[in-house]
């Protein structure tokens, strides 16, 4: 699986003019248009005095050691010209020429024969709404779709983990580099999609973000999606330019009713009045995507990706024991909290009345 060195050519120009391309959108030039400028176009948009420079870089490129170097960082990649480069995206103007991808790289072929959701939301999403794209994301998964998020903070990394939890298909589409865990603190999490699911990026292994990176992510979960789902968010969140760019397609926009007095679910709520679908569950998502009743959510296997001495932990919580009564049974109190943290972050428990830990629902 290689992308034709046109294509290599091309992302490792988007890769060095990230800079630059941020310069011109600050001067209010629309992104997809920019982004579907042919490369002379592109290179005149941004560079200015520097022309020489890109110029030269572009004489130089070796698509061979451009291919070697995403080998290297343990990166495939495709293009619209070679392998499983997804139809919905080759259909748009502003494709990506190249996608660099690391993991399960089978996961194209899902993308292309079921009906993919993306999942999207606020980085300060509130307990609710972490819980709710953990259980939207887990019960999607263990019904074979695959779920696309961005590993953003809030409501995305709990789509992950979701979709981790429910031992289902999990997509990752990164703002840098598909080998760049972003933002760093998602180190572990973006090893175990690596691991476990599929990361996906425009850009050449090693990139980082800058502001557009974060838009330009957002158009291609849009696409891949045939439904974005927004959990949480203001009426200024990142998570409305997805549910913007999924509309613009002519693809399914739902959204998750929150209250009307909080400013995390006024984006959602807008889009309710605006006509989205309600999404109270996943069983609404498939609704939606399948048709009413035509498919239907399968229990997800909470246990299956659990070590022995957190399921024992989860069998005690879900007993109503609480930690005092599992260390008189023999545990030492360090593990119990440790291992209750554990399935806290797992969206598995969470503290109920009085601090004491309850079953999450779902």
């Amino acid at each position: 699986m290689s992308a034709c060195a046109a294509c290599l050519r091309r992302s490792a120009l988007l890769g060095r003019l990230v800079p630059w391309i941020e310069r011109i959108l600050d001067q209010r030039r629309k992104l997809p248009a920019v982004l579907a400028l042919p490369d002379e176009d592109l290179i005149a948009s941004t560079c200015g005095d520097q022309r020489a420079r890109i110029d030269r870089f572009i004489d130089s490129f070796d698509a061979r050691r451009a291919a070697a170097t995403a080998e290297r960082a343990g990166l495939a990649t495709v293009c619209p010209h070679r392998g499983a480069y997804p139809s919905a995206l080759r259909a748009q103007r502003d494709a990506p020429a190249a996608l660099y991808l690391k993991g399960d790289t089978s996961l194209l072929e899902l993308l292309e024969s079921e009906r993919p959701v993306a999942i999207v939301g606020s980085r300060k999403a509130s307990m609710y709404g972490r819980e709710v794209a953990f259980t939207l994301g887990r019960e999607l998964a263990a019904t074979g779709v695959p779920v696309v998020s961005g590993l953003a903070f809030g409501v995305d990394a709990e789509a992950h983990k979701g979709a981790l939890a429910g031992c289902g298909p999990a997509v990752v589409v990164m703002p840098s580099g598909a080998d760049v865990a972003y933002p760093r603190s998602h180190h572990d999490l973006h090893r175990r999609l690596c691991e476990q699911g599929l990361v996906v990026s425009e850009l050449p292994p090693g990139t980082s973000p800058l502001k557009w990176c974060f838009p330009a992510r957002n158009r291609i979960m849009a696409a891949l999606a045939q439904m974005t789902v927004v959990v949480e968010g203001t009426t200024t969140s990142g998570s409305l330019i997805t549910a913007q760019f999924a509309n613009d397609l002519g693809r399914e926009v739902g959204a998750v009713p929150g209250q009307v007095t909080s400013r995390l679910a006024a984006g959602p709520n807008a889009l309710l009045a605006d006509g989205a679908c309600v999404v109270r569950s996943a069983a609404d998502v498939l609704d939606a995507l399948y048709g009413a009743g035509v498919r239907r959510v399968r229990a997800p296997d909470d246990r299956a990706s659990l070590e022995p001495r957190l399921v024992h932990l989860l069998d005690a919580v879900e007993a109503g024991r609480g930690v005092d009564a599992i260390v008189r049974a023999g545990a030492r109190v360090g593990d119990v909290l440790a291992g209750l943290t554990e399935l806290e972050l797992l969206g598995l428990v969470r503290r109920g009345p009085g601090g004491a830990y309850v079953r999450s629902a779902g």
